[in-house]
């Protein structure tokens, strides 16, 4: 994806003050502020760094491929926008994270109107300090890698069957790793809530892939 070539003409992008290598190595609280001084490569930075995870965050919430590529450019285009509004005392993170949420719940709404360790495990319950799932081991064989997409694939069906709000929650939480309170903050629900929309969404989830998994 060119998020960053496709912005620069809505951005107005200055010549570098720092290089690229060194931009990646700062703090997305670094690169924010950056950019407001006025290093506007700071922003190809954010873009680069928050690219991929955004992609594939919206792409399990719309559940297509194309639909999610344009929801994160807006995403982008709108942090650009009100970046002078954020508020630098919160997380970054949970911020455009909120903004990709919005974006990708919108898409749901407007259509209504118009990993592999944990689940072979999977009877024996969930661990609420469990990591995000990792499909790819660069270690494996290729008989190996070839099992866990595989696997990948039946998670992604899964999760693409999960109700919508169970679906953000458990994709926040099993498969980007948020914490409670992120989740909290991204979908505007209380902490009991999370918990209890992630609980039925693990079980749901349990129940649609286990047939699956035998």
């Amino acid at each position: 994806m060119a998020h960053a070539a496709a912005l620069k003409s809505e951005t107005s992008f200055q010549p570098a003050f720092r290089p690229m290598a060194e931009l990646q190595a700062l703090t997305d609280h670094d690169l924010v502020k950056g950019y407001l001084m006025g290093d506007t490569r700071a922003f190809d930075a954010i873009v680069e760094r928050y690219q991929g995870r955004l992609l594939n965050f919206v792409y399990r919430i719309v559940t297509d491929r194309e639909r999610a590529e344009d929801l994160v450019q807006e995403v982008f285009i709108r942090v650009h926008r009100h970046l002078g509004r954020f508020d630098r005392s919160k997380k970054f993170s949970t911020w455009i994270y909120t903004i990709a949420s919005n974006l990708a719940k919108n898409e749901l709404r407007n259509r209504s109107r118009n990993p592999l360790v944990l689940f072979t495990s999977i009877t024996q319950g969930w661990e609420d300090e469990e990591r995000p799932l990792e499909f790819e081991d660069p270690t494996a064989r290729p008989d190996d890698q070839f099992r866990k997409r595989h696997v990948r694939q039946m998670v992604e069906e899964s999760v693409a069957a999960l109700p919508e709000h169970h679906r953000e929650v458990f994709v926040l939480r099993e498969l980007e790793g948020r914490s409670y309170e992120e989740i909290s903050e991204i979908t505007h629900c209380n902490l009991g809530t999370v918990k209890s929309r992630l609980n039925r969404a693990r079980n749901s989830f349990a129940e649609i892939i286990e047939p699956s998994l035998r």
